[in-house]
């Protein structure tokens, strides 16, 4: 029986156990006396890293627990996983609530349980993809920035002991606009560290996360149909676990406007379709390589007959603000390595100018008040912002592709 948690351990993060299981095991009882008794918000918790990190925190026993997403069917899905879990602490108090957190409904649920000991937001657009035209543009922009403002007001009415969010390896040095509005999200956060304290962590990619390139892979064998994946594109990786223990241990560990990130070498990257090979492999599949997608489509025909020879397109990457490298700092970045043994943490960020941030906020709310605001039109935006924004433009989009 194919087990996908051994798989990514064996196949992908070549690792047997958590990369950051001693610097847990090493701050357990901190995390406990932080965690216990607490009131947790978790926004965007039916995804991925969001549903990892309840799972890190649960075992340390918070005394409620209130999950937001507008994913009805994630939500069900993480109750069923949670009660379903030899051995899961889940609190009385606990609230799954399909919502959008920019809503009025959500303000009138926090301010009706008086916040939050614990706030960690989760929600984001967070695919490159998710920049193909204005219209797509604006709702990432609105997602990870705009409303991410609006939800940082509502906070400072009743101020948590801890707020943390999701940045990305993508905002260092951003070549794409979910990158970019990640970097700027960082900028937001921070304005508001004067408040309460707020801390973020630039991700690896997390294996198999909803809607990544790998869990299609699965999506693609259920259905039979051909596997297509990017041979150039380089990526570090983490498990799904370790993406609830990165967040868990920058939210409750992490100084005020610190960045967390994992400490991965190099070597420990991989291309996609090294993953797809080695995923078809384990199921007993023999990889034949196509010219196109068009060839692969044609081929998977075979598949329904029996075939053991499963089709692939692996070419070079050719779609806009993708990157062909990942780093998690720049070179202007002070960067803190003897803290924790699998983790680097970026310290030293201060308050950044809230007039320059308001100007922006100025720009974007006029822009996309057009009807005919184009995508040019908001990079430019937005590079006056990062200077060093340099946004990889090729036309295509990986919509364009299987």
């Amino acid at each position: 029986m194919f087990r996908l948690e051994e798989f990514i351990n064996h196949f992908v993060t070549m690792r047997a156990a958590s990369m950051f299981y001693s610097d847990v095991e090493a701050n357990k009882e901190i995390l406990k006396s932080k965690i216990e008794g607490k009131s947790f918000l978790v926004i965007g918790g039916a995804g991925s890293i969001g549903s990892s990190f309840i799972k890190a925190i649960l075992p340390f026993k918070p005394a409620s627990l209130v999950v937001v997403d507008t994913n009805e069917n994630g939500l069900a899905e993480l109750t069923r996983d949670l009660r379903s879990t030899k051995g899961m602490y889940v609190p009385d108090d606990y609230v799954p609530y399909p919502m959008n957190f920019a809503s009025t409904v959500f303000e009138k649920m926090f301010r009706s349980r008086g916040g939050f000991d614990i706030v960690a937001n989760f929600s984001a657009h967070k695919h490159v993809r998710s920049e193909k035209d204005i219209y797509s543009v604006e709702a990432l922009l609105q997602n990870n920035v705009l409303q991410a403002k609006k939800l940082l007001d509502l906070l400072a009415e009743i101020p948590p002991e801890e707020y943390f969010c999701v940045s990305t390896d993508k905002a260092a040095n951003p070549v794409n606009i979910m990158g970019a509005s990640k970097r700027i999200m960082e900028d937001v956060i921070f304005a508001y560290s004067n408040k309460f304290p707020v801390k973020t962590a630039r991700f690896a990619n997390v294996a198999f996360s909803n809607g990544s390139l790998p869990a299609g892979f699965i999506a693609r064998l259920q259905k039979l149909q051909p596997i297509s994946a990017p041979s150039d594109v380089k990526r570090y990786f983490v498990s799904p676990e370790e993406s609830g223990q990165i967040c868990m241990l920058a939210c409750m560990l992490g100084e005020n406007r610190e960045i967390f990130f994992p400490r991965l070498e190099e070597a420990q990257m991989m291309t996609f379709d090294e993953i797809a090979t080695a995923f078809l492999e384990e199921h007993g599949y023999e990889v034949m390589q196509c010219a196109s997608d068009e060839e692969a489509i044609e081929k998977a025909e075979d598949l329904r007959n029996g075939s053991r020879k499963y089709p692939v397109h692996y070419s070079g990457s050719n779609t806009s603000g993708e990157k062909a490298y990942e780093e998690f700092y720049t070179d202007s970045e002070t960067v803190d390595l003897d803290r924790l043994r699998a983790l680097g943490v970026v310290t030293g960020k201060q308050i950044p100018d809230v007039s320059r941030i308001e100007a922006l906020f100025e720009k974007l709310h006029a822009v996309f008040a057009k009807d005919d605001t184009t995508k040019e039109e908001v990079v430019e935006i937005i590079a006056d912002y990062l200077p060093n924004f340099e946004h990889i433009e090729t036309g295509k989009s990986l919509d364009s592709k299987m």
